[in-house]
């Protein structure tokens, strides 16, 4: 579990002009492409305090950081899909940004959920890895899938993933890629290498992400070892580069989301990032740049659940309905710029035109046969396994 201090930003602050993050093991299928087992093993600020929900009335909704669309940078923003969603339904909508961490997020509402208690929020949406966990600790609802017709747009192999065998806890939220982020007025050049973040020239300039899978993932694969089988034994070379990593002060900081603004600000030279946190940071600041490494980039996706003791499972069935209309979904797409699971939205951000548009033909977001060549999903692990990566993860970056 992480241990460390960490920053969310608000909602408000300099750094939603960015987004979000995922990581993944499961078969999935991409912008039309089929992605097979081998590939994808599968793929807040006031949450988890035990608050009930004010009213039957309203939903909450506790997600990542920059994680939807805000018109004008406002999150109830008119026009936006929280403000558009109010109006269609009649019901509130209690959108908080308090995921920064799967581990430190299950921290914080293990004690509750593990004793039968509400968290407060009726919807969460964490790494599919960490939905599974959930699930098999009974801590979430059983989806009320017969009020959620539009889950049909969804893109299939998203539907019933091996984190969620049956297909009745979970339905995606979104998708993407880990690789490098790097800041070029810091670096002098783009980073395409997993080796360009243990260059001498930036020690103490290098951020590592505290999810795991794609920290090791990434060093693993640059050392030529396959994500689909995962052992202990042979992810240690992995574990002993980025230790060294850290010891030799090249690694200033392990981070969860909060990565954003160290890049920006340069205090970070660059990182393990996440592709639609760093498309948007680009987009105000161009010397921020993302790149699938030559070794290649973890895929994942994040998953919205009910977790037990929830008060409007109603609502939520609602909400997840609202957002796989393709329409809705595109907006969404447009914002936080990450990979839909729903079908369609390519289509319909090419309609909406502009910036909207231009966003459809994106290897970031619609990822052609080439661009998924290069990624690769972690295999699952057992319970014996999951706590040897842990553990060994745990004591490199002192979490």
């Amino acid at each position: 579990m992480t241990k460390r201090r960490i920053s969310t930003p608000s909602p408000t602050s300099q750094a939603d002009l960015s987004r979000r993050k995922f990581l993944g093991t499961s078969g999935l299928a991409l912008g039309g492409l089929a992605l097979g087992p081998a590939l994808l093993a599968a793929c807040s600020s006031d949450s988890s305090g035990g608050d009930a929900s004010s009213g039957d009335n309203e939903l909450w909704f506790d997600n990542w950081t920059l994680y939807i669309d805000k018109p004008e940078g406002e999150l109830y923003g008119k026009g936006g899909t929280l403000d558009s969603f109010q109006k269609a339904s009649g019901q509130k909508i209690k959108y908080t940004e308090g995921i920064n961490d799967n581990n430190e997020y299950f921290a914080k509402i293990q004690p509750l959920l593990s004793q039968d208690k509400p968290i407060g929020p009726d919807i969460i949406a964490l790494t599919f890895w960490m939905a599974g966990r959930l699930t098999t600790l009974g801590w979430v609802e059983k989806l009320p899938l017969d009020k959620i017709p539009n889950s049909a747009n969804l893109i299939e192999s998203l539907t019933k993933p091996p984190s969620d065998p049956t297909g009745e806890y979970s339905l995606p939220w979104q998708a993407g890629m880990a690789g490098i982020a790097y800041n070029k007025s810091v670096t002098g050049r783009a980073l395409n290498s997993v080796d360009d973040l243990f260059d001498p020239a930036f020690k103490g300039k290098i951020g590592m992400l505290l999810e795991m899978r794609d920290t090791i993932g990434l060093i693993a694969m640059s050392l030529g070892i396959d994500l689909a089988t995962p052992t202990f034994e042979k992810f240690q070379p992995a574990f002993d580069k980025l230790k060294e990593g850290v010891d030799s002060g090249q690694i200033r900081q392990f981070t969860g989301n909060d990565y954003v603004d160290d890049l920006e600000q340069g205090s970070f030279a660059a990182c393990i990032g996440w592709s639609g946190d760093v498309v948007q940071l680009s987009a105000s600041n161009p010397d921020i740049g993302f790149s699938i490494p030559e070794s290649g980039g973890t895929l994942w996706f994040d998953t919205m659940q009910i977790p037990v003791g929830a008060s409007n499972v109603e609502g939520a069935a609602e909400w997840m309905n609202y957002v796989y209309d393709p329409v809705n979904a595109a907006k969404i797409t447009a914002e936080v710029q990450y990979i839909s699971p729903v079908q369609g939205v390519q289509e319909e951000l090419r309609k909406m035109g502009g910036d909207a548009a231009a966003l459809a033909d994106s290897q970031l977001i619609f990822p052609d046969a080439s661009t998924l060549a290069t990624l690769q999903s972690w295999g699952n692990l057992d319970e014996e396994e999951e706590a040897l990566f842990d553990a060994e993860f745990a004591k490199i970056t002192g979490a």
